[in-house]
């Protein structure tokens, strides 16, 4: 059995290699930060020794830069073949730039952002969107399987990262609906408990509703996902949207909302404390 390494033990990767491990796959992590284990299994010392040891590498950091220099270091001493599949959010060219890199080395890459939440990590209950060769990610499914509900390639290198983007221009929307919704029925004295549980119920109905609904209801700001890393995936999404020459003025309106909370030192809280903003 192929040996698994997995990079990045946050609240969604130390969940996604706790599901593989308990698939049964051989599992070594590291994380930045020192501290974090997954039971049951192996810790390395360094990245340039896991990525040594291991077959297929996940990584699930933070931003472009982040998986660069994990990057660096993971492929010093990997053997040509190795496959890397990159769950974080970072910027689509960015993505084929590294798919690129590692080929001229003659190694693999599969761009693989998530969506699901740190709900949908703990309950191995994702989404993959996964940019790369069919063959290479048709190899990879058997362990995405261990955390994901669905994984689909939906283009070559860059495209997983580009549809990540399509999700977080929708969650944005979506929250900002939410929040705008549920101001407007506490201004207008209506009950908040009541008005989430009819309108989810209906065509107002999102993700959203259902989960950022009750953080609402509880006044619950701890994350789930920040809103710092909200503004982080809309700074690419600008990017991207840029590239390809679209105006996402949606997006743009949530980020400056998002961007206030960020002001008053609130950019570790919930995405869901937009509605504080919307309430004022």
């Amino acid at each position: 059995m192929a040996k698994v390494g997995f990079v990045g033990l946050g609240v969604m990767g130390g969940p996604m290699a706790g599901h593989l491990v308990a698939a049964g796959h051989e599992t070594v992590v590291w994380n930045r930060s020192p501290g974090k284990m997954v039971p049951g299994a192996t810790l390395a010392g360094s990245l340039d020794v896991l990525g040594e040891h291991c077959d297929f590498v996940f990584l699930c950091v933070n931003r472009t830069e982040d998986v660069q220099e994990c990057l660096t270091k993971l492929t010093q001493r990997a053997k040509p073949g190795t496959l890397f599949a990159d769950h974080s959010t970072i910027s689509p060219q960015g993505a084929i730039e590294i798919s690129n890199d590692l080929k001229a080395k003659g190694l693999r890459f599969i761009d693989a952002p998530i969506t699901g939440g740190s709900a949908g990590a703990q309950k191995g209950q994702l989404t993959i969107f996964c940019g790369g060769d069919e063959a290479t990610i048709n190899e990879a499914k058997p362990y995405f399987d261990a955390y994901a509900k669905r994984a689909e390639r939906v283009g070559g290198p860059g495209a997983g990262q580009m549809m990540k983007m399509a999700n977080q221009i929708a969650v944005g929307g979506a929250l900002l609906a939410l929040c705008e919704s549920l101001a407007f029925a506490n201004r207008a004295g209506l009950d908040l408990k009541q008005t989430r549980e009819l309108l989810s119920g209906g065509a107002a109905g999102s993700w959203a509703f259902e989960n950022y609904g009750l953080k609402i209801l509880d006044q619950d700001w701890t994350p789930g996902f920040s809103i710092n890393n909200q503004r982080k995936d809309f700074a690419y999404c600008a990017e991207a949207a840029a590239q390809i020459g679209l105006e996402i003025p949606g997006t743009a309106l949530v980020d400056g909302l998002l961007e206030a909370l960020q002001k008053e030192g609130r950019g570790h809280e919930t995405t869901a404390a937009l509605y504080d903003i919307m309430s004022r």
